[in-house]
């Protein structure tokens, strides 16, 4: 038998293993440990049958499930014959290596009293509307959470559902911890995470944001729009029951893409309208150091309307602002500057040189907001099963034509610079902002700047190495310049982006690079001004792609790097930089699948049912993915 000093020994001995940490002890833990840092690729906004918008398209997936699926098993969706089984599967090529369960804190207790027959509430009429007639149960379930009210079976203070939360927040945190791989092969990390969805005005202006916790030390239940509606009010609740709780909690809230929030996202006021002041500011960069710039609803870099000179702003672009503006006949459907990311990232500076803090200071990242559960299912082809977000329920047989929406596309990754595949690591770059998002493929780009870096460093195998010590990552603030530089000798600062393309798998090869560039943003008094600036590759490489069979044609680089010094630098002026990297001309996913159908919009007898959106104006058969890297920032004081 095992003496008692000896047993606490090795169950001591198998915590240290078990958590790959010990007090005092900061050895890497993971094979892969690397201190120049190492990429790593995954979906910080995934829906599963918890969130109501999924469950009422008769998604089934669970949290289990969808980190199943991101770790590279398939993966049944709907439609589902009467047995149960699914008509449909999808699988990742390649598995992710992290990912996040991020289902609606709102409405997940009503969720589950809805399909649950022990609970109190399961027989009210919004439940039985919710079982027979799950389309408006979305829309009025819905409606009710956007204005911060639960519905009346929820009891005294919405008591009964938020006790029905506990139950689906529990298997959330299970699930995290069950797929959280512990051992040195570091091979896959989750992190318990919710949304938080408020919804602003009649038209449904997105105010949405994913709740990213750094390990399993989480509030009782998720904080909710309900529970507290102003951003204020919300960050104050995390703290209380988070940060400042004593439990080790800790907390970072990604902005959604921002595309159909109305301009309100972002709005440069306290929700009672008066003005952001220092601590405003500063509270809300230190709980929000990333934003989603894109995912299966939209690119939220810029937008031709405000970057006419950027021809590249059209990307991936929906006709309408917000949510409702989709459906509903009224309401202003024109995009306004401040649903994009470069304008937010402008008036941020101006902020911060009003009341000395950055509230929009960001870094990027992109992810899917996929409702099925589906977590990195990027691929543009005949397969994609559309991600369910706000659609139409498929039905009870097969979808025809195209699943989704037309303006819709398969979303994005979010890619972490981080020493390894651990929580804490991810956690702590993604809270330094070194992190960039793709529009899909696995790009591998590094960005840094600082004013010491050499013109030839692109030519050296220490060109990491040099980032990290003359200078700062993506991400990163520029320090002050050196107080000898003078005029002649000094310059502005300098910028290497280094970037290697997808190199896909066997059966389906990445798309060689086009070009890099760096889109620089500041400020000349009053001015917004913004700049792109080609650094590498050629933009007149004459690549492209044959819509008819989806083959590429014309030449690419499986590489690029450049150094960029800014020659029009003023250390007076707020300034951000960031690195912009765009792949060849591919067929995108709806082409493929027009492609798939047979269609010819010469012949109106080829275009099938649902097939219409290949011949309209609005389609766009092609696409040409991207990433875009956290900014670099200059302000004058650093």
């Amino acid at each position: 038998m095992m003496r008692p000093h000896a047993l606490l020994g090795a169950l001591v001995i198998g915590w240290v293993v078990w958590t790959g940490t010990a007090s005092g002890d900061d050895a890497p833990r993971c094979r892969d440990h690397d201190p120049e840092r190492n990429a790593y690729f995954g979906d910080l906004h995934v829906h599963t049958a918890f969130s109501l918008d999924a469950s009422t398209q008769d998604t089934r997936t669970r949290p289990d499930q969808a980190y199943r699926f991101a770790k590279g098993e398939r993966l049944g969706i709907q439609p589902f014959r009467p047995d149960g089984s699914p008509m449909r599967h999808v699988q990742l090529s390649r598995p992710l290596d992290f990912a996040a369960v991020t289902d609606h804190a709102e409405l997940i207790g009503e969720w589950n009293t809805c399909n649950s027959e022990d609970l109190p509430g399961h027989d009210s009429w919004v439940c039985i509307m919710y079982r027979n007639w799950p389309r408006a149960a979305y829309y009025w379930m819905n409606y009710q959470a956007s204005k911060a009210r639960r519905h009346n079976f929820c009891g005294e203070d919405g008591r009964i559902c938020l006790e029905a939360a506990r139950a689906p927040w529990q298997e959330t945190q299970e699930a995290a911890a069950a797929h959280q791989d512990r051992s040195a092969a570091c091979s896959f990390t989750t992190f318990p995470a919710y949304e938080w969805t408020g919804g602003v005005g009649s038209t449904g202006n997105n105010f949405h944001r994913n709740v990213i916790f750094r390990n399993e030390k989480v509030p009782a239940l998720p904080i909710s729009f309900i529970d507290a509606p102003a951003l204020e009010d919300f960050r104050a609740r995390l703290s209380k029951e988070c940060r400042d709780a004593g439990t080790g909690c800790d907390v970072l809230v990604i902005p959604h893409n921002s595309n159909l929030g109305g301009g309100l996202m972002f709005s440069p006021t306290r929700t009672d309208g008066e003005p952001l002041s220092r601590a405003d500011a500063a509270d809300r960069a230190a709980y929000e150091p990333l934003v989603e710039i894109m995912q299966h609803k939209g690119d939220s870099e810029c937008h031709p309307a405000f970057s006419s000179e950027d021809e590249l702003c059209g990307f991936e672009k929906l006709a309408t602002n917000n949510f409702g503006s989709r459906t509903l006949p009224f309401g202003d459907h024109d995009p306004v500057a401040r649903q994009f990311m470069r304008r937010v990232l402008l008036e941020g500076m101006q902020i911060d040189r009003a009341v000395g803090a950055n509230p929009f200071q960001y870094g990027f990242i992109a992810s899917t907001d996929t409702h099925l559960g589906a977590a990195g299912l990027t691929a543009e082809n005949a397969d994609y099963p559309g991600h369910g977000g706000a659609g139409t329920p498929v039905g009870d047989e097969l979808p025809r034509g195209l699943p989704d929406e037309l303006d819709f596309n398969p979303g994005g990754l979010a890619v972490v610079w981080a020493e390894e595949n651990t929580r804490d690591a991810l956690f702590d770059a993604m809270m330094r902002r070194e992190t960039y998002g793709t529009s899909g493929p696995r790009l591998l780009v590094r960005f840094f700047g600082g004013w010491d870096l050499p013109d030839d460093l692109c030519a050296s195998s220490a060109l990491v190495r040099t980032g990290y010590a003359a200078g700062v990552p993506m991400g990163g603030i520029l320090p002050a310049p050196h107080k000898d530089r003078g005029e002649a000798e000094g310059g502005g600062p300098a910028f290497v982006v280094s970037a290697l393309r997808d190199p896909g798998t066997a059966n389906s090869p990445g798309t060689p690079l086009q070009r890099v560039q760096i889109v620089k943003g500041w400020l000349d008094g009053d001015a917004l001004l913004e700049q792109v600036i080609e650094i590498a590759g050629d933009p007149e490489n004459g690549a492209g792609v044959d819509t008819r069979t989806c083959e590429p044609y014309g030449t690419g680089f499986d590489q690029l790097c450049g150094v960029w010094r800014d020659p029009n630098f003023d250390p007076g002026q707020h300034a951000f930089y960031y690195a912009r990297v765009v792949e060849n001309p591919t067929c995108r996913w709806s082409q493929q699948i027009c492609n798939a159908s047979s269609v010819s919009c010469d012949d109106a007898s080829t275009v099938g049912e649902g097939l219409e959106g290949c011949c309209s104006e609005e389609h766009v058969p092609t696409i040409q993915e991207r990433a875009w890297t956290s900014p670099i920032w200059h302000r004058p004081g650093s």
